[in-house]
């Protein structure tokens, strides 16, 4: 009798290891957060400093694909993602009143800006953005664009619009890249020619090239230059197997004063890549 209680008990604590080890198991998999994101808050290194503090604090282990703010929320509203961090305010607005995302909070921001040789054939430099792209036009100089629907290229799009100039698109001086910020930075230089970049990938360029790049900040500062950043969860009533309790409490650390604290110090080369802006 003692032997078969014995078994029993072993049975019992066996059975219970096993359904505790795939609960926690299980509890882990639900930290695990999918985040589509631009390409900037990527190839700047933003993200690799802030997920192991996002583990740290909130137990959540963030992975994410960089890709352009256009593709971003087409993962969302594709339901791949749980949430978005991107840069395209229209488009995003519009993706929440579509019913695609909630709880869409600032986050911080940076600013475009446009480089070029420092030689500057074109005579651009200190100019307002609008002159800045009727001289390239005019002197069809050569402009790199990301061509890829990424915020980057959206804001260069309404900057062309702004400046009541059509979008050349079809002209041999203006190369459409279809890559990323870095890359298209990079194929800016090859040619001798000018692009648009956000300022913290600007800086990781700079930092990546010891501090003297070949393409430097000619046109800066005008109010439209802005480039605000959000966070977007995805509408589980859109989305029913997305993790929104997840995500919102990523979002409410994100804009708590630990991370925009941690925002605020990244840097390189002593300059600050973003600037924190979240109301809390």
């Amino acid at each position: 009798m003692y032997r078969a209680t014995n078994r029993i008990w072993i049975i019992f604590i066996t059975v219970f290891v096993i359904f505790a080890f795939f609960s926690a198991a299980g509890a882990e998999q639900d930290k695990v957060l999918m985040m589509a994101t631009t390409t900037s808050t990527d190839n700047t290194g933003l993200l690799d400093c802030l997920a192991p503090k996002i583990k740290e604090a909130t137990g959540i282990e963030l992975r994410w694909t960089a890709t352009g703010t256009g593709k971003a929320l087409k993962l969302g509203e594709n339901c791949d993602v749980d949430i978005l961090m991107v840069h395209a305010p229209p488009a995003e607005q519009k993706f929440v009143a579509d019913g695609f995302g909630v709880d869409r909070r600032e986050i911080m921001y940076n600013d475009f800006v446009i480089i070029g040789p420092a030689t500057d054939e074109a005579g651009i430099k200190g100019t307002s953005i609008k002159d800045a792209l009727t001289i390239l036009k005019a002197k069809q100089a050569v402009f790199a664009s990301r061509g890829d629907n990424s915020g980057t290229h959206k804001k260069e799009l309404s900057l062309w619009k702004a400046a009541n100039l059509p979008v050349p698109e079809k002209e041999s001086w203006y190369v459409q890249t279809g890559q990323g910020m870095l890359a298209t930075i990079n194929i800016a230089a090859e040619r001798n020619g000018y692009t648009m970049t956000d300022r913290g990938t600007y800086i990781k360029y700079e930092d990546n090239l010891k501090g003297n790049p070949a393409l430097k900040i000619l046109v800066e500062g005008d109010a439209a230059l802005l480039n605000q950043y959000s966070v977007i969860a995805i509408n589980p009533k859109h989305c029913s197997e997305a993790k929104y309790d997840t995500a919102k409490q990523l979002i409410e650390w994100i804009t708590g004063a630990e991370a925009q604290q941690l925002i605020k110090d990244f840097t390189l080369l002593g300059k600050p890549l973003f600037i924190p802006n979240a109301k809390m």
